[in-house]
């Protein structure tokens, strides 16, 4: 084999400072093979770790997010235990007051509004119940004391629709 051709089929890799010492020859083909190799398995690992970021990114965006749903349910629930009117209003209005404190002072938060905006909150328990229309009657709360109302009326009119009223209650309650 010539000079010449033993350079085309080998390639030197020197491994230390001096030229005689560590020569090691490797073919050139294969050499060739390593490093596209190792090309791309550097490629590989760029657009991995790109991905990690991005996954790392999206992460951190959905615990934000998480953690503002998380803090409007919580501030959701203590002002409707708290009696609001309006939930939704009350609900703005403290987010934005919220802006630039912890979720620890939610209770203050709330505080502050029955303070300032009192219409957003029921005076009496009793203004929080929703009045039926005309059309519709109020229910008793059990069906014993309808029967009873209805007895009594009969009783006391001795009207027969009224006696007729009271069968028919009593017939279905009983």
């Amino acid at each position: 084999m010539s000079p010449i051709e033993t350079q085309d089929v080998l390639s030197e890799d020197i491994a230390g400072a001096s030229d005689n010492d560590n020569t090691k020859l490797v073919p050139v083909a294969e050499s060739i093979r390593y490093r596209k190799r190792a090309q791309s398995a550097e490629k590989k690992v760029e657009a991995l770790s790109e991905q990690l970021a991005e996954a790392n990114a999206q992460t951190t965006q959905i615990s934000e997010q998480l953690s503002n749903i998380d803090t409007e349910q919580k501030l959701m629930r203590k002002l409707a235990a708290a009696g609001t009117v309006d939930l939704e209003t009350a609900v703005l209005i403290a987010k934005a007051r919220m802006q630039d404190r912890n979720e620890a002072d939610l209770d203050g938060v709330i505080d502050q509004l029955k303070k300032e905006k009192q219409y957003l909150f029921g005076g009496t328990p009793g203004a929080l119940k929703a009045e039926k229309t005309a059309g519709a009657r109020e229910r008793l709360p059990n069906n014993q004391t309808i029967v009873e109302n209805a007895a009594k009326k009969a009783a006391t009119t001795g009207n027969r629709t009224d006696l007729q009223e009271y069968l028919r209650l009593r017939r279905n309650f009983l």
